[in-house]
Parts: C-alpha cells; structure tokens; sequence
C-alpha cells in the first residue's frame, strides 16, 4: 500500500466476543430477538455478496438487524488472485454495502475464482510463491485503497499444493501483512483441514501469525468439517470437531487477547439454538484462558 493509501484507510474498529454467521433460516429468529431485546450473539457477520442488491428482503434484514448488533462482512466471490483481475462492479457494489451498513470488519480470502472471464464458484487455492505474493499485494493495495479501509483476507482450506510453492501460506499472509497493511481472519478449522490433509504443521502456522504486529488477526473463525475416505472436506455443515477446539484453545494461549471469533455453519444449517450452543463452547474455552490472553466475551 502506498503512503497516502495506508494514512487514509481507517484501522479495523474491534468486534467483542462471540459473533455467529447470520443464514435465511434463522431470519425471524433474530428479527424476534432484536423486538423482544434479546441479544442471541454478540454480533454477526453475512457474506458480503448476499445483500448486494439495492433492495429487496434480504438487505431489509440486515439493515434492520444492523441496528442492534455490529456487523462483520465476509466476501467470498472476489478471487483476489485471479489473473484477469477483480470486478469493478464488485468493487462498487462492496463499497455501497459498506456504505449502506457500517461494518466493524471487511474480509476476502486468500484465493483465486476466475479464468477467461468465467466466474467458478470456489475458492481456489494459490501457488505460493513470490510472483503470486506480489500480484496479490497489488489487488490487496488496491482493494483498500478504494474502500479507504482495512481489509482482513481469510487463509483457506485446499485439497492441493503445488510444486512451484516456495513459502507456506502463513509465510505468505505474514508477509502480505507487512507490505499492504492488511489483516488477517485467522481459520482455525482451514488449518487444522490443511494439517490433515497436506501434512502441514497448524502450530508453526500459529507461531508465524503470533509474531506479527499486534493488531494483525483481527478475527477468528470456527466450523466444522467433513470426514472423507481420502480427505477432510471443509464444509461448514457439522459441530466444530474436538481436535479444532483444540487448535483453537492453542491459538487462544499464543495470540493477543480481544479478538473476535465467528461460530460458521453454512451447509445443513441447524436450529438457531444449536448454532449458540457452539458459540457458547467457545466462550467457555476462552473462559479458561489465563486473564493476560483471554479473547474478550
């Protein structure tokens, strides 16, 4: 990021404890909660690109629900990595949600998600080398300077690797943090899959994340997975797994205190009280942190 771009963008304003994904079925839950001043999470985060349109029932909730909690927005279509570039459509269309709503946070995920002017659909995983570090740092710079903010950009679960890599993928967010500005929306269960399925070692992810400027992981997510014959498949549709709670205690001992951590469930979605029964295991997991790195809840 240059300069004048790093001095103009705001710093992340910070969320406090427990935060779920808010999903259609669970609409009229929080919709009843937010009348009757009953707060069932402490703040939600929606992905982005639902609610980009200039109307309709979907943007009505939200910007009612924005009223009574704050609000965290996780994109998942603009393939900060693809060759041929982001939209600037999308751009715009991002910044006028964030106009709309007034989100705490903003995040992307560290991936690719189109080729010849065709949208995929995924989050598609990165060659970790410093050609693909260094086209990232330009969209991220761009991203930010645009929307005049912090951005966090998300590590993600991958089923591959490729042979050109030449950094691990902390390596290669600690350093798109130090040239960009950035933050980090640290996954605890996409490190967990990528140990699983890569032979990757999460603790020495965690150590390169702990030793980043304070400040840098701005958010923290949980969700489950899906146990395959030949892989661990993240697919946000189950509990958090044990071992995950785990990894998440770990993070909770080397990090800094006062992150804000996001309950994710996004397929076979549960009844809402479900989803609260998750975050309430990870409040009662923060709870047994010593005092100097309990994340606030």
């Amino acid at each position: 990021m240059t300069d004048t771009a790093r001095t103009n963008c705001e710093p992340t304003p910070a969320l406090q404890g427990v935060g779920v994904g808010l999903r259609t079925p669970h609409y009229r839950d929080f919709l009843h909660a937010s009348a009757s001043e009953v707060a069932p999470a402490d703040w939600l985060e929606v992905h982005s690109e639902n609610y980009f349109g200039d109307g309709g029932y979907d943007l009505h909730v939200l910007q009612t629900l924005r009223r009574d909690y704050p609000l965290s927005l996780h994109g998942v279509g603009m393939g900060l990595g693809s060759a041929q570039g982001f939209s600037e459509q999308h751009i715009s269309r991002l910044q006028r949600l964030i106009e709309r709503t007034e989100p705490a946070l903003v995040s992307e995920h560290l991936c690719w998600g189109a080729i010849a002017g065709r949208h995929l659909n995924d989050l598609l995983p990165l060659p970790l080398m410093q050609s693909a570090l260094d086209l990232v740092c330009q969209r991220v710079d761009a991203l930010q300077t645009h929307l005049q903010r912090q951005v966090l950009i998300e590590n993600v679960s991958t089923y591959l690797r490729f042979n050109q890599d030449d950094m691990s993928e902390a390596e290669f967010l600690a350093a798109l943090v130090r040239r960009t500005g950035c933050g980090i929306l640290l996954d605890i269960n996409n490190l967990y899959v990528n140990q699983h399925n890569h032979g990757e070692d999460a603790q020495q992810a965690l150590s390169i994340m702990a030793g980043l400027p304070a400040g840098a992981i701005g958010e923290i997510h949980l969700a489950g997975h899906l146990q395959t014959d030949i892989c661990l498949v993240d697919d946000h549709g189950s509990q958090v797994a044990d071992p995950v709670w785990e990894l998440f205690r770990q993070t909770g001992q080397m990090l800094p205190a006062g992150i804000p951590v996001l309950i994710e469930w996004d397929t076979a979605i549960p009844a809402l009280p479900v989803l609260l029964q998750e975050a309430q295991k990870a409040r009662d997991v923060l709870a047994t942190l010593p005092a100097q790195k309990r994340v606030a809840a």
